[in-house]
Formats: C-alpha cells, sequence, structure tokens
C-alpha cells in the first residue's frame, strides 16, 4: 500500500512477466488470423479451434418437450395397418404407465424436395426446405423424465450442476463480438422443465452461462439502466472493479468472471436495444418469419429465429431458443395428440423455414449450424386413447447447414418407431459432433475438476461422420 492510501498493484514476478510475453508477435499474428475470438474468450477459454471449423455459430431450436417422431419426420405405415391393435412389442416401462392400443398418425406424409424427405403435413413450410435438412431418426436418451432429460440433453449429465453445450462452446471459443454474450438464451416463455440450470456455466466461468434475453411485443429487452446518467453508472462499475481488486489481491476466476459479467451488461445496455429493432427489416423478411402471422405465438417465435440470425450476424457464438406458449402444453401430449401437436407446430414451422431460407440468402447458412432436437421422442401406442408418452428409445432429430449434408436421413428405427435399429446415436455424439463442426476436439476441450478432467462428452461419444460434408 502506498503511504498516501492508494492501492498499488504488486510487481510481476519473473514467472508471470515470462508467461504473459511468451506468446510474443506469434499471438499478435494468430489474433489477426482469427479475428478477435482470442481477445473475446473471457476467462479461461481456450480461444483457438483444433481445427478448420465448418460452422462459427450454433442456433439449437429447443422442442421443450418432446415432439413425436412418428408424427413428423419419421413415417411407419406399419402403425396404420395395427392401429387399433395391442401394441406387438414388448412394452419398456413409461413414465404415466397408461399404455394403450397401437396408434397411428394423424397426419398425412408427403416427400418433398430433390432428396425427397418424407415429413409430416404438420410442417409444410419446413418441407419447402428439405434438401437442407439432414433427419437423424434414431438418437436416443437415458432418461424419460423431462427434468433429467433436459439436464441430459443440454449438459452431457442427467443431474443439474454441469456447464451447458452453450457453455463450452463460449469457454472453447469465445465470442467475435465484444458487446454480445456468446452464448445466448431467447426465452419464448416457456422455461423447460430443469430451469435455468439447463443454460448453466457449472464449474466452467460464469462470463459463459447463458444470458436469457425475452423480448416482449415490441422487441425490447429488459436491459435498461438504473442510473440517469452513463457517466454515474461508469463510475460505480470503476468503483466495484477497484474494491474487487483490494478484497481479492490477485484476482481470482470467480471474481474476473464477475467483473467480466458486470462489463458485459453495461456494454448490452447500448448493443441490445439495437439488436431488437426488428422494426426496420423489409415487409419481405417479415412475411418470411410470420412476425404479422394470426397466431400470436407464431409472432413471438418469428421474432426469437428472427433474432437468432440477428444475434449470429454479429458473432454470437451459441443461440437457444426455447418454445413460445400455446394452448395446451409443450410437445407433451400425454392427451389430445391432434390439437396439442398442431398448435405447437403452427408457432414454429414457418419461423424455422424463414430463418433457414434467410441464412442461405445471406451466406449464413455454410457457416451456422442449425439443430432441432427434443429431451427425447413419443410411443407408437397411446396413453390413453388420444396421447403419447415419453420415450427416450429412439425419436428424430435434424441439422442443417455448417457443414452438415443437407438432403439425406441418417439412422432408422424399427417398423412402429419404437426403437432405434440402425446407427443408433446418443446426446454425447451429437455433442462431439456440434463441437467438432464448430472446430474443437471433444476429447481435448477439458477441465480439471475434482480430480479429473470433465468435458461435455465424459468419456463418451464420437463424431458422426457420416452426415458431415
Amino acid at each position: 500500500m502506498h503511504p498516501c492510501g492508494r492501492h498499488l498493484d504488486a510487481p510481476l514476478s519473473r514467472r508471470d512477466m515470462l508467461a504473459r510475453s511468451a506468446g510474443g508477435f506469434g499471438s499478435v499474428a494468430l489474433a489477426s488470423l482469427f479475428g478477435n475470438s482470442i481477445v473475446q474468450a473471457g476467462t479461461g477459454g481456450i480461444t483457438l479451434p483444433h481445427h478448420v471449423p465448418r460452422a462459427r455459430s450454433v442456433i439449437f431450436l429447443y422442442m421443450d418437450g418432446g415432439p413425436s417422431q412418428m408424427d413428423t419426420f419419421d413415417p411407419k405405415p406399419r402403425l396404420i395397418k395395427e392401429h387399433g391393435n395391442p401394441f406387438p412389442m414388448q412394452i419398456e416401462a413409461t413414465q404415466f404407465d397408461d399404455n394403450g392400443m397401437t396408434l397411428q398418425s394423424p397426419w398425412k406424409f408427403s416427400h418433398h424436395g430433390e432428396c425427397g424427405h418424407q415429413i409430416s403435413e404438420l410442417f409444410p413450410h419446413v418441407a419447402t426446405c428439405a434438401d437442407e435438412l439432414c433427419i437423424v431418426r434414431s438418437m436416443t436418451s437415458k432418461f424419460s423424465e423431462h427434468t433429467n432429460a433436459n439436464y441430459f440433453l443440454h449438459t452431457g449429465l442427467g443431474l443439474a450442476g454441469r456447464p451447458s453445450m452453450g457453455a463450452w462452446a463460449s469457454y472453447g471459443l469465445g465470442s467475435e463480438t465484444r458487446d454480445l454474450p456468446s452464448f445466448v438464451v431467447l426465452n419464448g416463455g416457456l422455461t423447460p422443465p430443469g430451469g435455468l440450470d439447463c443454460f448453466s456455466s457449472g464449474f466452467l466461468p460464469a462470463t459463459h452461462q447463458g444470458s436469457v434475453l425475452k423480448p416482449d411485443g415490441y422487441g425490447m429487452a429488459h436491459v435498461t439502466p438504473a442510473e440517469v446518467r452513463a457517466s454515474l453508472q461508469e463510475r460505480k462499475l470503476e468503483l466495484t472493479g477497484r474494491l474487487d481488486d483490494v478484497a481479492s489481491g490477485q484476482q481470482d476466476q470467480a471474481i474476473e468472471a464477475a467483473i467480466a459479467n458486470q462489463e458485459m451488461a453495461f456494454r448490452m445496455q447500448w448493443a441490445v436495444p439495437e439488436l431488437m429493432q426488428i422494426e426496420g427489416e423489409s415487409k419481405l423478411t417479415r412475411d418470411l418469419y410470420g412476425l404479422d402471422a394470426s397466431y400470436e405465438p407464431t409472432k413471438i417465435f418469428g421474432r426469437q429465429c428472427l433474432l437468432a440470425r440477428r444475434l449470429v450476424e454479429r458473432g454470437v457464438r451459441f443461440v437457444e431458443l426455447t418454445c413460445p406458449a400455446v394452448n395446451g402444453d409443450r410437445w407433451d401430449q400425454h392427451n389430445n395428440l391432434r390439437e396439442g401437436h398442431e398448435n405447437n407446430a403452427r408457432a414454429v414451422d414457418q419461423p424455422i423455414a424463414g430463418l433457414l431460407k434467410d441464412l442461405r440468402a445471406r451466406g449464413l447458412l455454410d457457416e451456422t449450424l442449425v439443430v432441432w432436437a427434443a429431451e427425447f421422442g413419443r410411443t407408437p401406442f397411446a396413453q390413453g386413447s388420444d396421447g403419447r408418452d415419453h420415450n427416450p428409445f429412439g425419436y428424430s432429430i435434424w441439422l442443417a447447414g455448417g457443414g452438415v449434408q443437407g438432403g439425406m436421413t441418417y439412422g432408422s428405427t424399427d417398423e412402429f418407431g419404437y426403437r432405434a435399429e440402425e446407427n443408433p446415436l446418443e446426446v454425447h455424439d451429437l455433442h462431439a459432433t456440434m463441437l467438432h463442426l464448430l472446430g474443437l476436439d471433444h476429447t481435448r476441450l477439458s477441465v480439471p475438476v475434482g480430480g479429473r478432467d470433465m468435458r461435455l462428452t465424459d468419456v463418451h461419444g464420437h463424431v458422426v461422420s457420416d452426415i458431415l460434408i
């Protein structure tokens, strides 16, 4: 401490000096090659890809509740033949143990695109993008209950406390923008079972947790500063930073993350309002996303999809969209299958197709990985008489852009759509493939925790090279 009472930084040790200068002009050259990602990686990130990435960003379309695979992207003619009969396969334990008869899909399937994808009439708009889609029909999960399955889908573990896949992407590569978080969650109104822990940074620095934005009906987010003058807020932040320095001596990771989050929040007060100003978008764009649709959930999800495009344009690394509330439940139709699935599909179909087409038109789809997935699928037999129970044994997801082959299907379920038979995949495989497309080797993206190296895929997962370009 200086005699006048001013705090002085401790002099650098020889080791610190060498560590800080070791990169020399080589690090300047790397920063030039990789843009601003080195500078923006935040606390703890590795900052450089392990190999040349195919994607710069991910947009994760989370279909909360579990859409039915045999009603969306995996048609099963055998269900029509066996409709109303006792289900002929061995039935695993179900969530609610109210198993009914074999239940055919209420919707027709037809071929779309040059690839001939069979897509349900629930998705007439997404069907126009068939040649962009890589449909995986052999996804599996280890959990049949929403909360554990959501943790598993998001973090690779069926319990709370682990970092989300968005946090891992942020930790590994950082952001290409200084004024927005690298991991953003656009909340349409439904927080998944499991809550905000689905978007947690876990044992990673807090700078990598998902920043949840909920646009209101006018496209604004709640980031209004409490202070009447920016200079007053700047002085408060400066004082907080000095107090943190005094309290910590040499700052630890948690304090550094807290300071970085405060600074990010300050910058977001200017960046987010500009991001949310979608009124300037053309009528063509508004129509594309369904921003003026008569169905309010379509308008909500349309704004989310448009904001997702604007976020990746600005360099945000990982954007997750949650579903809007519809009349009835999320994609979780234990009864009233027809109305529930139709309402949910109506909410997301046009906006998702608009997003894919807009990304393609702007030259962004090749570098943006779009993933449509839920925590599990549904049973091919009824729950009660007109619903479907949870089914983690085989269900459908799809990917588009970002180095994935469009117009192909991968894997298959049995003739009823109950269990994955050909090329079954686990969530760990999905995570490994997503990280690979971002330029990260999932086996090398690890953090020492509790005496062992931890990673998103734990000790599991392989890259699904067959679906890559």
